[in-house]
């Protein structure tokens, strides 16, 4: 399992050193801001919506490896996904970095890299916070999302 591992964290550290979707979106239909007061992670996810699948998304920012590596992986792996796809793959996620599900990383593709986070329970809000952000942005919300 040691050369996984090892393969697991040259992705979240590319990720982290080469974020994805970095940046704000022109004119987007979804805006949040999210903040983890913890490790001082903080983000503003933007949304562009095409009826109910995402079409662009981009976050700004900055925070942990951990955090920003979720939210760049997040954003590739997001999409073009339905709200639906999105929210069940929400669920997948939150399954793998808490430890509460067998199998959990099956169809996550490179966001399994974070299944090592469920031994390290402070980090969980570290890989979920742009997760929540953008549950929180795609139910309309409009105060910021915080860990605490």
């Amino acid at each position: 399992m040691g050369e996984l591992d090892d393969l697991y964290q040259e992705v979240i550290l590319d990720h982290y050193k080469k974020p994805r979707n970095f940046g704000v979106l022109d004119a987007p239909d979804r805006r949040l801001e999210g903040y983890n007061p913890l490790c001082g992670d903080r983000f503003l996810l933007t949304v562009k919506m095409n009826g109910d699948v995402i079409e662009d998304i981009r976050f700004k920012g900055g925070g942990c490896a951990i955090s920003t590596a979720s939210a760049s992986i997040m954003t590739a792996a997001v999409k073009g996904k339905s709200r639906a796809d999105v929210e069940a793959m929400f669920e997948k996620f939150h399954s793998l970095v808490t430890g509460t599900a067998e199998g959990a990383a099956a169809d996550l593709g490179k966001l399994a890299a974070f299944g090592g986070v469920s031994e390290f329970p402070v980090r969980v809000k570290c890989a979920t916070l742009a997760w929540h952000t953008l549950k929180a942005a795609l139910e309309g919300k409009q105060d910021a999302v915080t860990t605490e």
